[in-house]
């Protein structure tokens, strides 16, 4: 029998109704109603000398929020095998390090670049990371849990974790007020992560205190000081000019001379270059701030110098010749005295009292 072109139609329509009914509905989770949610806005002290701090309209700083990010931060339940966790190579007592060359994953495979502090990372605003490959904390967290030499896990599994873990559960809850576990997003957990980061700030050392007119450097310290920073009738040790007070960083790029090349193409680690695809920024690194560089080595973007006096001694000797070198890289002439003078200032620069607040310390111990 033949059907008409009206009853295949009727059939059709018929037929996509039964299938839009056969449907499953999507698996929302367990509600989380029942936790209160009242968020509280969190206010950051920035210390008076330091640049505006700048906050997402989409992630505003809240207690909640921090307090999330600052559980993530602690948890092995990041990594694939629940062993490594972030602070696994950012140690808060070694100013969000781990003293290491390179670190090594869950895998045992090393990695090429230190572990960078994130101390006053939040004022980074040139890009982050060594090679400044991402613009934002929040997309910078996202990264290292699914970095095959770091945590070696994917957000996927992660999330369904975290989805069925009643203390997370709760936290975001509290954080983003979101109403079923199933709510629960990698984009969730980075905006808190990125919470978290935006509030490790460092600006009290002896030499913040010191310009404040609440201290004051040793003689020692006071002569580094004028050097590090070109005042008259002292030698100039040229540092000042990419360390910039009061962050001690200029937030730039730039090829320091560890790396001796005679061709662009011959860097191994092209840093800054691969990201932009310029040639002229083939080996060209972050300026890290040298706050707390007491507490940060072995120092470089491959750990290579493991003192101060080290480090000391390549700015000293101009570095290795190299077409993009920067220009300020230059021979010194400093005798002993004035190296130690150099370095007892930059003891000057160490302050922790970010560990004196609970939301940074580890919310497990």
């Amino acid at each position: 029998m033949k059907l008409s072109l009206f009853g295949i139609s009727i059939f059709i329509v018929l037929s996509l109704g039964a299938c839009k009914d056969c449907e499953e509905p999507v698996d929302l989770g367990v509600s989380l109603t029942h936790i209160e949610y009242s968020p509280e806005s969190y206010s950051v002290e920035v210390f008076p000398e330091f640049p505006v701090l700048e906050i997402p309209s989409d992630n505003e700083l809240t207690y909640d929020g921090i307090r999330l990010g600052q559980h993530l931060f602690f948890d092995p339940i990041l990594s694939a095998d629940s062993t490594m966790s972030c602070s696994s190579c950012h140690f808060p007592d070694k100013a969000f390090t781990d003293n290491l060359g390179v670190s090594t994953g869950i895998d045992g495979i090393a990695g090429t670049r230190s572990s960078m502090s994130l101390v006053n990372q939040a004022f980074y605003n040139t890009g982050l990371f060594w090679d400044g490959r991402v613009g934002s904390l929040e997309e910078q967290a996202l990264l290292p849990v699914e970095d095959p030499i770091e945590l070696h896990n994917n957000w996927i599994e992660l999330i369904d974790k975290l989805q069925e873990h009643e203390l997370y559960q709760e936290l975001f809850r509290k954080a983003f007020g979101i109403e079923h576990s199933g709510e629960m997003t990698k984009e969730l957990a980075a905006k808190s992560l990125a919470q978290y980061q935006r509030i490790i700030l460092s600006g009290n050392s002896l030499f913040d205190q010191t310009l404040r007119g609440t201290s004051s450097l040793s003689d020692e310290a006071l002569e580094g000081f004028n050097m590090f920073f070109d005042f008259p009738d002292t030698k100039d040790a040229e540092c000042g000019h990419c360390h910039q007070s009061p962050l001690m960083t200029d937030n730039t790029f730039k090829n320091n001379g560890i790396t001796g090349v005679e061709d662009l193409d011959d860097y191994v680690d092209k840093g800054f270059g691969a990201l932009t695809g310029n040639p002229l920024d083939n080996g060209k690194f972050r300026v890290p701030s040298l706050r707390n560089i007491e507490l940060t080595a072995p120092y470089m973007h491959d750990g290579r110098f493991e003192t101060l006096e080290e480090v000391i001694d390549h700015y000293i000797s101009g570095g290795h010749p190299s077409p993009n070198k920067d220009p300020q890289i230059i021979p010194l002439t400093l005798n002993e005295v004035e190296k130690a003078n150099l370095k007892a200032f930059l003891l000057t620069l160490t302050d922790t009292s970010y560990l004196d607040n609970e939301l940074i310390t580890n919310p497990f111990n």
